[in-house]
């Protein structure tokens, strides 16, 4: 299992997390059902672990992905892009054959997911 953040996904994650506050936050990656095609990306600042959880230390922080999540984001690439006023991280998976316009959800092979309108 692997998950690849960029340099510059890597600065606004380390940003974000000390933003926080807490000494043991790091960022939950994963999967849910839902998005215009099926399959949609989390991220979010956590400070609980599982059993069922694999930790990846980065330089300036740690990402946790739930087992139930790998099959779906093994090889998933993290960036940051800004775009004028706004920025936001951008996801490259190999896993995905189709995925919407703005990149939020994909879908597999192998598996569609439960689509769902977009928030």
């Amino acid at each position: 299992m692997n998950v690849e953040v960029s340099e510059l996904a890597s600065e606004k994650i380390a940003e974000i997390l000390l933003s926080a506050n807490t000494r043991d936050s790091f960022l939950r990656v994963g999967v849910e059902e839902g998005g215009c095609s099926g399959l949609s990306y989390t991220l979010v600042l956590d400070e609980q672990h599982t059993e069922e959880d694999m930790v990846f230390n980065k330089d300036k922080f740690s990402i946790v992905v739930h087992t139930k999540s790998i099959p779906y984001i093994d090889g998933l690439e993290i960036d940051y892009e800004e775009s004028g006023m706004i920025g936001g991280f951008t996801m490259n998976n190999p896993n995905a054959k189709v995925s919407c316009g703005c990149g939020a959800s994909f879908r597999m092979a192998n598996y569609r997911g439960e689509v769902k309108k977009c928030d």
